[in-house]
């Protein structure tokens, strides 16, 4: 089931965000699986079809307070007919594959000021005596709604933005190229959340292999048969976030000099790996590019018999730089104080959220009233620190 090419007004994603099976055919809006009792006192199920009022493209107020049906007609629960909606019984070919059987008539005072109005009155009309002879009959399927490659990024639509009322807001994360060059424990976790955005495309850079340590610190569970026939990280995961977002793109490679250059032409970039030396050519790349990008980091050390340590974000853009290298290492992890490599998944998981709530401020989804760039979060005390605001 999926919107057509009219587009959808308000009124019409209120049905559809309260679960109707909403679809628009050509100049048609249909509800599908609406639930009725017939002359035989049994529940069956129907179509309500309304034509729609038409300014181009754009769904303007119903123009007709009828409504087509197609079906047998609607009864009480006693199996006698609903006269105080019979208008017309003719079965008629409205367009192609719309075959209705009735025309409804209920006409408010001073008739229906949209769609939403329009139809969820017919349904609850309808609908009360199925209800009422069986309560979990109902009209609000929740049923996958598919997107077409052409109309989103998405394979199917993002019904809890439109719900939320914040559409016009995700609309700030499109046409955005985004790179996460380290796909472990953080990094998998970024592209979790990431790839629940609109944004045009995701790029994916780890040479590893996907292993059983791996399942203990990033979403989701693989199986047993999974982990005795490693894959690679990034197709392992492209694998799974591709079955939401359409362009994700693995790539098994270890960035160095030698391939930096595959970073090329990214809007942002999310760094979550240890490797110092390539972690510096990525730097040098993105910098020289105006690339925004943060890079991300746990500092976990053993305590008498429990875990302390530091969470960082750590962001670069145009706007400030000067503080990087003062933030970041650029040793390898053998070299330095993540030596221990100790990685938890809830750690990793806020390191992530913390990285994509900070790219979501450069993008203006949220507001941003520090423009920090580098963030400490330290377990023990409990403490979040911002840190690098611009002068």
């Amino acid at each position: 089931m999926s919107l057509q090419r009219v587009n959808p007004s308000p009124d019409i994603v209120r049905l559809r965000n309260e679960g109707y099976e909403v679809e628009i055919r050509g100049a048609h809006l249909l509800i599908s699986h609406v639930p009725f009792v017939n002359s035989a006192q049994k529940i069956e199920i129907g179509t309500l079809v309304s034509t729609l009022a038409l300014a181009g493209n754009v769904i303007a107020k119903p123009d007709t307070h009828v409504v087509h049906f197609t079906g047998p007609h609607p009864c009480h629960k006693d199996g006698s007919i609903m006269s105080q909606i019979q208008h017309n019984s003719q079965t008629q070919t409205l367009a192609d594959g719309i075959v209705v059987n009735h025309t409804f008539s209920n006409k408010p005072t001073n008739g229906y000021p949209d769609y939403y109005e329009k139809m969820h009155r017919y349904v609850e009309i309808i609908s009360a005596p199925a209800e009422s002879l069986d309560p979990t009959m109902t009209a609000k399927t929740f049923q996958v709604i598919e997107a077409k490659p052409e109309d989103s990024v998405f394979n199917y639509l993002d019904t809890n933005s439109s719900r939320a009322e914040i559409e016009v807001i995700s609309e700030k994360l499109k046409s955005h190229r985004i790179g996460i060059v380290g796909l472990g424990g953080t990094g998998s976790y970024v592209l979790d959340l990431v790839a629940k955005t609109p944004v045009d495309e995701i790029h994916l850079f780890d040479a590893d292999v996907f292993c059983q340590h791996n399942a203990f610190r990033a979403p989701g569970a693989p199986t047993v048969e999974q982990l005795r026939m490693p894959a690679a990280k990034v197709d392992y995961l492209a694998e799974i976030y591709s079955r939401m977002h359409r362009r994700v793109f693995p790539n098994a490679v270890a960035l160095s000099a030698k391939n930096v250059q595959l970073l090329h032409g990214l809007d942002f970039v999310f760094i979550c790996m240890d490797q110092g030396r390539a972690k510096r050519e990525i730097v040098a790349l993105l910098e020289t590019s105006s690339a925004s990008f943060v890079d991300v980091g746990i500092g976990v050390q053993v305590g008498e018999d429990n875990l302390l340590g530091i969470v960082r974000v750590t962001s670069s853009t145009p706007r400030k730089r000067d503080h990087f290298p003062k933030c970041v290492s650029f040793n390898d992890a053998k070299d330095d104080a993540y030596s221990t490599n100790i990685q938890i998944a809830d750690l990793n998981m806020l390191n992530a959220a913390l990285a994509v709530i900070k790219w979501k401020k450069l993008c203006g989804f949220y507001q941003d009233m520090e423009h920090e760039h580098d963030s400490t979060y330290t377990i023990n005390e409990n403490q979040l620190l911002s840190d690098q605001t611009p002068s």
